[in-house]
Order: structure tokens, then sequence, then C-alpha cells
């Protein structure tokens, strides 16, 4: 196997040329690789020979402690750099020029990727470092042997190649065959003639079960998984490797994990090959992990129905899958219901584009429904629209509960049986975990009795772990009693009658602060396929259409807030009242409270009116805030005039007022006041304005104290 350059027989005689004293200056490092650890337990004889280099390289003229055995990557592939410590090590120690020879048993061992070979080649190149295999040394700067070096190279990596074919073939025949089983997932256990059966522990079904029974309800992944959470409901799996294979282990679930329950098409008793996609980034990313997601039935590579036991039917799984492709929130999907204040999300449709209305939330106003296929595409005129939810919310929540309320009765009774199914399956599920802890405990003993008393070392490991397991038990039961207290298993007289109360009067219930959103929205979905809304552009009215489930439709009219009174479709008629009432000299507050009453909206649609609104419109309107005409009575004054007449400041005047030394009376809008003085009161107005002040007036009562005013 050795060239002219090396002696024949194992060990060669002399050195060969191209070593020289600044080589033999250097490390040998021989460098020992296989790739997978069944090849290090089992081929033994190849890591034999390869170990055997280090001899080889005392006998090229290397003494022992120059020879160096780098090991670490046993049982690691040769197809990438990454993750190989000891070819990382070998790289560094020729950049730190500290090797002069790399010995290989095959060119393969080092490396079967051609980036990383011809890495190696050039780093060896560059630091004088040689290489050297079963067949011969090798020089990187030599031209031929660079030559040779990378022809070996391309082999390796297409050596590698074809053996992978190789064995994907030889996989994908018996995958085709529906044979080939690398794993099966909960709820499965693989045979020993290689064949799948149902898990024989009854637990372990019946977990699996709960899982498409809670959907098929909830309708949600993540519902699924909240329910089990709170109820702690564990699932058991089965340990794929290690010491405990085959084992169950009893955990609770992750949003994951019931996600691929319910992905998967081996529940519904189909064999499938190539169900997943990869996405794998360039092995030097850094930072990139490589994610994998389930295909569409249409899409798996190869899929046989009804070749293992099943837990669901096809038809079921399919319907599985559309739901939870619905609840994804999309522009096209209705999404899952959530606690959005918005009860209609995903179901409200544009009338006049027919694509559905996004769902807005800001932090200042209300949400809102708008259609944005405007910013989308650039051939629409102009926006849709949008309104606000309460509206259109009020609306469809009143509507079905109309739908709701003569099946009143049929909803109690239903109510009541799901109830009670409910609490005996977690009845049972609980009952399945005693029985489990009492095999555990008495398993346990069994094993601790069996052992000889005097056998101390034996016997205090299993004492420790009867123990343990008897601990358990009590927690369990302790755990079950606490749950028994507060769900009891049949419901009492007491919570079927409140109900049947609760049943009668629907609308609080709807209306009830308990009453979360979810259940709201998962109701009116439960009724209502989809809701179309046209909104008017020039005013509020909002014509709206609801699809019920069945085919039925029905129309109405809601109005919307809007951004001006002009926009209001009762504009006209508002101005002409508030006109009547301004005229007939009301004020501003008085006006707000009959229009409230008349059962007019600000444009808004938010409270009432009020005084201050009231006062806006009139001024747009184009009135006085104050109506002076035909206010004064016989003998009565403005401040302004009577203080002008009297020869004061308008203070002066209301300072009287206030002390109540002359009559007032204030105008419609309270804003402003009226003096009541004939000629008599003047007389005494005129002397009081010659005294010095309020002190001094105060001492003379006469000047201080109005005449008594004579009823109108």
């Amino acid at each position: 196997m050795i060239t002219s350059e090396r002696p024949s027989g194992p060990i060669a005689s002399k050195t060969p040329s191209k070593i020289n004293h600044t080589h033999l200056g250097r490390l040998a490092i021989v460098y020992v690789r296989q790739s997978t650890q069944h090849q290090v337990l089992q081929n033994r004889e190849s890591r034999e020979r390869q170990y055997a280099l280090a001899e080889y390289a005392r006998q090229l003229g290397w003494p022992e402690d120059r020879v160096l055995v780098i090991d670490e990557d046993q049982g690691i592939s040769g197809k990438s750099a990454e993750n190989r410590p000891g070819f990382q090590r070998l790289l560094s120690e020729v950049s730190l020029k500290h090797v002069g020879l790399v010995l290989g048993l095959e060119l393969s061992r080092l490396s079967r990727s051609s980036s990383d070979w011809h890495h190696l080649i050039d780093v060896c190149g560059v630091f004088g470092t040689l290489l050297c295999d079963e067949d011969r040394i090798y020089d990187p700067l030599d031209s031929n042997d660079r030559l040779l070096l990378g022809m070996k190279g391309a082999m390796n990596e297409f050596e590698l190649v074809t053996i992978r074919n190789r064995l994907l073939r030889g996989s994908l025949n018996k995958a085709q065959r529906g044979e080939l089983y690398l794993s099966v997932p909960a709820g499965y256990i693989k045979l020993t003639n290689g064949e799948v059966a149902l898990d024989p522990d009854e637990q372990a079904r019946a977990s699996v079960t709960l899982v498409f029974d809670k959907f098929t309800s909830i309708r949600s992944v993540y519902g699924v998984f909240s329910y089990m959470q709170q109820n702690n409901l564990k699932m058991g799996f089965r340990m794929h490797k290690g010491a405990r294979k085959g084992e169950l282990e009893w955990r609770l679930p992750t949003p994951a994990r019931v996600s691929n329950i319910l992905h998967h098409p081996i529940y519904a008793g189909a064999y499938a090959y190539g169900m997943r996609r990869y996405n794998k980034m360039h092995r030097n990313s850094d930072g990139v992990e490589s994610k994998s997601w389930f295909l569409k039935p249409d899409d798996i590579g190869i899929l046989i129905k009804d070749k293992v036991p099943a837990y669901i039917s096809w038809e079921q799984f399919e319907s599985n899958l559309k739901q939870i492709a619905e609840n994804r929130s999309s522009y096209e999907n209705k999404g899952t219901p959530r606690r959005g204040q918005a009860l209609l999300a995903g179901l409200v449709e544009c009338g006049r584009c027919q694509r559905k209305m996004t769902t807005s939330y800001k932090t200042d106003k209300l949400p809102t429904y708008a259609c944005n296929e405007f910013f989308r595409n650039q051939e629409m005129a102009g926006h849709c629209g949008r309104m606000a939810t309460k509206s259109l919310d009020e609306l469809v929540s009143q509507q079905v509960l109309k739908a709701i309320e003569p099946a009143a009765l049929e909803l109690s009774i239903a109510s009541i049986a799901d109830i009670d199914s409910e609490r005996k399956r977690l009845h049972l599920e609980w009952d399945r975990r005693l029985q489990r802890a009492r095999y555990e405990c008495e398993k346990a003993e069994r094993q601790y009795r069996s052992v000889e008393p005097e056998h101390r070392l034996v016997a205090r490991t299993l004492e420790t772990a009867w123990e343990t397991s008897l601990a358990e038990m009590q927690k369990t039961q302790e755990e079950y009693r606490r749950f028994d207290q507060m769900t009891p298993k049949q419901l009492s007289q007491e919570d079927i009658q409140a109900i049947r109360d609760l049943s009668s009067s629907i609308p609080s219930l709807w209306l009830s602060a308990t009453t979360a959103n979810e259940d709201r929205k998962r109701i009116i979905r439960a009724m209502i396929d989809k809701i179309t809304v046209v909104p008017s552009l020039e005013n509020e009215n909002v014509d709206v259409t609801i699809q019920w489930h069945g085919g039925f439709h029905s129309q109405h009219l809601i109005y919307k807030a809007v951004g001006s009174y002009r926009q209001l479709q009762e504009y006209d008629r508002l101005c002409e009242r508030i006109r009547e009432l301004h005229t007939k000299g009301w004020h501003h507050q008085a006006i707000a409270e009959q229009l409230n009453k008349d059962g007019f909206v600000p444009p808004r649609r938010r409270g009432v009116f009020t005084y201050q609104n009231v006062g806006e419109l009139i001024r747009n309107i184009g009135l006085q805030g104050e109506l002076f005409q035909d206010v004064l009575r016989a003998n009565e004054w403005w401040i302004p005039d009577l203080s002008t007449k009297l020869g004061v400041i308008q203070q002066r005047v209301h300072y009287w007022a206030k002390q109540g030394w002359v009559h007032y009376r204030k105008t419609p809008s309270n804003k402003h006041w009226i003096v009541w003085a004939d000629k008599e009161e003047l007389r005494r107005l005129r002397k009081l304005c010659k005294t010095s002040g309020s002190y001094t007036a105060k001492n003379h009562p006469e000047l201080v104290t109005p005449k008594p005013r004579p009823s109108r």
C-alpha cells in the first residue's frame, strides 16, 4: 500500500526525501475519527489502524514525545468542520506553525467537505506542513501532490453523497410500503416486528383522546393547552432513547405538543413519510436556527390511509386542520376569538369591495372596523369608509339574543348535561392517576420485600424508593380531595337551579361583567357566518346584512359616528329645533336638555348634548349667543348702562347687586345681570355714590335698603 517514497513493509526504514529537519523539529499529529458511535463500538479494526499511525510517525523520525494523537472527534461526521473540536484544534496547531506532519488513515478521515479540505491544504501549504495517508506523503506546495489531493478530496465528498443517496433510497423504498417508522408519537408504540399499535396504557390513550375532544369544543390549540394546564392534566410520552427507552413519562403538554398531535396524520390512521418541511440556513450562518412545519396532506410525499389504528376519522382530521388555519390571524382568515373589545373581529365584510374589514385599536379612541383595500389597491377611486364598533356590536348582540331566547330551556338542559359530562371526565382522569400512584407504591413495596434484609446496601435504596412512592401517592390523594371539594362529581340541586335561572335571563348574563369577550365571540361565531356593511360616505347611515348559518339573511340600518354636524341626516331638523328654542329665549343648558329628550345625538355619538356643544352649534348656525331684544322690562337697566347713568364704574354696581342693595335678575343664559331701578331708586343710588365707602354706607340703612319692587 505504500509507494516508492516509502519502503516496503509496514514500517519505513528511512526518512522520505520530502521530510527535512524543519518538519522533524515540529509535531507529528495523528488525526483519528470515525463517523458514528456505532462505528466506534463495532468497527474496532479501523480504530486500531488509525492509532497505529503514531508508531509509523515515530519510525519516520519523530520522537515519541513529539507525536500527538487527536481523537476528540470520535462519532462525529466529517461532512462539516462545524462542531468538530478535534479538527479545529488541528487547524489551530497548524496555523501556529507547530506541526510538521499530519497523518490520517484516509483523507476522508480528515474531511469529506471540499471547502474544508481545501482550506486545510491551503493552511498546510502556508505554514509548511506535510500530509500523509496510507498511500504516500504529500507536499501541499508541490503541484502534482496538490492536484492529487484536490482530486481525492472531491472523490471523498462525492462518496459521502453516494452513501447518503443509497441510504435514502433504501429508506424511501421501505417508506413506500408503509413500514419505515423511526419513532411514533404519544398514544402509539412500536412493536418488535416493526408494526405500530395503540399504546396499551389506558391513561395514555385517554390523554390523547382528550386533546381531540376538547379541540372540538374549544376550537383553539392554545385553548386546549390552557384547559389542560388549569386542570393539571398530564400526558404520557414514551422515551425514544436512553436507559429509560420505552417507559412512560408523565408531564404537562406544551402548545407545540398539542399542535403536533392535531397536525399528525397518524392519529387519523394514515402512514405519512415526508410530512415536514425543514428550513435550514447555511451551516456557517450564526444565530440562525433550523425550523420545520407540517405540510398539507396533499403535499406529503408518501401518504397511505387506513394503515394504523386511528383515534379520529380522516374527515375530522381535515376539519381540525381547516379550523387551525382559520384561527391564524391574517387578512383572509377570521382568526381565533380573543379578549379584544370588538365582538365581530374577522366577521365584518365591506359591501363595496367585498373584502374583509380590519379591526384597529387606539389608546384614546374606540376600536373601529375599517376597509383598508384602498391602501392596497391603487385602482380604487376612494376609501370605502370606517365605523366605530359600538353601534354594530350592539345591533348584532341584540339579534343574537333574540335568536337564543326561544331556546333558553334547551340551552339550560344542554348546559347541565355538558357540565355533568365534563365533571365525570375529570373525576375519571383523577381515578386513573390514583390507580397509577397505588401501582407505583405497591411495586416499590414488592421490590423492597423481595430483597434479603441483610443486604442493607440494596434494601436502603429500595426503602427510600418505597417512601418516595408513598409520599407521592399521599400527595395525589390530597390533591384529589381538594379537587372533589371544589368540583363534586354530581351537580347539586342549587347548582342546577342556578343554571336554569341564568338561562331564563340571557340578556343580563350577556351583559354581565363576568362574561368574557371570548365567550361572546364564540356564541356569535356559532350562529353568524359573516356581516356585510355598507357605510354611507355622506351621512351616518350604515346598511347591515347579517348572514346566519343555514343561509338566512337579515337586513338592518344603524348609524355610525361622523366628523361634523353637517353629516348628520337630521342636521336641518336639528337646526330648526335650535332656532325655535333659541327664539323663545331658552339658555344653552335648557336647549341641550331638550335636544336630548327629543332624541338628537352629537356627530360622534358619544354622550349627549351639553352647554358647550350647544353654544358651538349656535355660533355655527349664525345665531347670537344671547337674545337682547325684548329682554328688558319696565325700569330695568343693563349694568353698563346704569353705571354710565350714575357715573360710576361697573364693578361698583356689581358689588351693590351682590350685597343686596339693589334688585336684579339674570338673563336666561345666566351670563348677564339686569338691575331694576325707577326714579326714586335712582335718587337713592346717586346719594349712595357720594358715600366714601361701604363702611359709611352701612351706617346709613336708608341708603342701602332698596324699596320693594312691584310685582310683574
